[in-house]
């Protein structure tokens, strides 16, 4: 009997095509739906991914008994709708980051999977990469002391096109919603392993950005923020600017 955990992917634009892949090479996982609110465009990715059925909106997918855990992987402004109703529909979730447009959407998705007793995952893939774990490892152990510090920008120069996702207020865009909230994931989860803790939020959150004057988003920005602790963080981000992607940190020791 195949017991792989049978996936549905809501949304099939670039990103999906990149999780499609990895499912592919999967030894616990395999694709099976895959739906979006253009039923031609669904059944294109279908074809390039190999699978069989398409839905034309998202409802029909989660109604689907073959479907046990979906990916949302829509416009940011859809992550927290789509994650609610596959809770109350009985599926596992992986949502495509951000979990929400702001805290009161990311807590509803929270309680719903509560609720429905379902799992659910925002997508930082790089929480679950090797690397992560071991540079997790090498903060716990002290290999550079008592952190200080924390360096973490991401961010690129992408082409103007104020009708994309990454440029539109609409569909929420700009830096910090769409790789910034990978700086701030990252500092907490360094902050967190220096004071023996899964995570830790910061205290204090001080920042200031460009905000387009065409786009009306935040095209890049910085900020800083305290933990309590004493670690401070310096985290830049950005869809208009490119800049150096890394992320530093520094201890009494190194």
């Amino acid at each position: 009997m195949d017991k792989k955990l049978r996936w549905g992917i809501i949304g099939t634009g670039r990103i999906a095509r990149v999780f499609a892949k990895g499912v592919s090479g999967s030894t616990t996982g395999r694709l099976v739906a895959a739906a979006d609110s253009d039923k031609a465009r669904a059944d294109t990715f279908a074809e390039e991914v190999g699978i069989e059925r398409t839905h034309g909106n998202g409802d029909a997918l989660l109604a689907d008994p073959q479907v046990d855990a979906v990916y949302v992987s829509t416009p940011h402004p859809f992550h927290a709708e789509w994650t609610i109703k596959a809770a109350r529909a009985g599926k596992h979730v992986l949502c495509e980051k951000p979990l929400g447009l702001n805290h009161a959407e990311a807590m509803a998705a929270v309680e719903a999977a509560r609720a429905n007793g379902v799992f659910l995952m925002e997508g930082f893939m790089y929480r679950c990469h090797p690397q992560t774990e071991k540079l997790i490892e090498l903060i716990r152990g002290g290999a550079i002391g008592e952190v200080r510090a924390i360096e973490a920008t991401f961010s690129f120069d992408f082409p103007f096109d104020g009708s994309h996702r990454l440029l539109s207020l609409e569909l929420g865009g700009g830096g910090i919603l769409d790789v910034g909230c990978y700086c701030t994931s990252m500092a907490r989860l360094i902050a967190g392993a220096a004071s023996g803790r899964d995570f830790e939020e910061p205290t204090e959150v001080k920042g200031t950005a460009h905000i387009g004057e065409a786009s009306r988003v935040d095209e890049y920005a910085v900020a800083v923020l305290k933990f309590p602790s004493g670690i401070v963080a310096q985290l830049a981000t950005g869809v208009q600017l490119n800049m150096e992607n890394a992320v530093r940190i520094f201890g009494s020791k190194g």
